[in-house]
């Protein structure tokens, strides 16, 4: 008996096995970034497209050297260096410097360069805080023109604990670093909150904070700095 499935079979096979060696197609995008907060800011953001089976973060898994710079001192070289290494298309600081409560940036991207950078990275310091960051972690760039929304929580890198007192943000030294901005919303004098290093990357317990301006266990104040998940909005428009 003649199988009359067959071409059709052998045409699928040849489509699938076609879509599979096809290179990646370039695209064209617009990334907003809003900060969601009351009373928080978040330092340099640094928004990358980098190429599929990386990450710049793992949840339940210890943060690298490089992360925790950023998420202690707002410091992004090392991770912009880790995504250069990969031939991302990156921005660095798109905001200008803070991004204040309430207010939002855009950058544009393109892959025509390097059509392979299929996935988005989004991270950024959030203030106050010891070693707290937004991240949208390797998500995968639409390419289909529209508008497609992210909404980011804050993860803790794990690598400070919470004492919530103003510091250097040096990785290694205890408390947040204070820019002007934040130094003047936050309190002083706070003895500390006891609190140990939990060694992984994991979704961000809050900052806990007091209501004692000039003394009291953290400088961080609860009726401005306190924040629920999400933090940040992504707003990405493929044009």
């Amino acid at each position: 008996m003649k199988n009359v499935l067959a071409p059709f079979s052998q045409a699928l096979a040849l489509a699938l096995a076609l879509a599979a060696v096809s290179p990646a197609q370039a695209v064209q995008f617009d990334v907003e970034i809003i900060n969601l907060t009351r009373g928080s800011y978040f330092t340099p953001f640094l928004v990358a497209a980098h190429p599929e089976g990386n990450n710049l973060f793992v949840s339940g898994e210890p943060a690298s050297a490089n992360l925790q710079a950023m998420a202690e001192g707002g410091d992004i070289s090392g991770l912009v260096a880790d995504v250069a290494a990969l031939n991302a298309t990156l921005s660095e600081n798109p905001a200008g410097g803070l991004l204040a409560p309430g207010a939002s940036t855009t950058t544009s991207h393109d892959t025509d360069p390097a059509p392979d950078n299929t996935r988005l990275p989004i991270v950024a310091m959030i203030l106050p805080s010891n070693d707290g960051f937004m991240g949208l972690n390797a998500v995968e760039i639409p390419t289909e023109p529209g508008t497609y929304v992210y909404n980011v929580p804050a993860y803790d890198s794990g690598t400070e604990g919470n004492d919530e007192i103003v510091g250097s943000g040096v990785p290694g030294e205890p408390g947040y670093p204070a820019p002007p901005p934040v130094l003047a919303s936050s309190g002083s004098g706070g003895s500390g909150v006891n609190a140990m290093a939990e060694g992984f990357v994991h979704i961000h317990r809050n900052v806990l904070g007091d209501d004692d301006i000039a003394g009291g266990d953290s400088d961080i104040v609860n009726t401005v700095h306190r924040w629920l998940n999400p933090v940040v909005r992504v707003v990405v428009t493929v044009n």
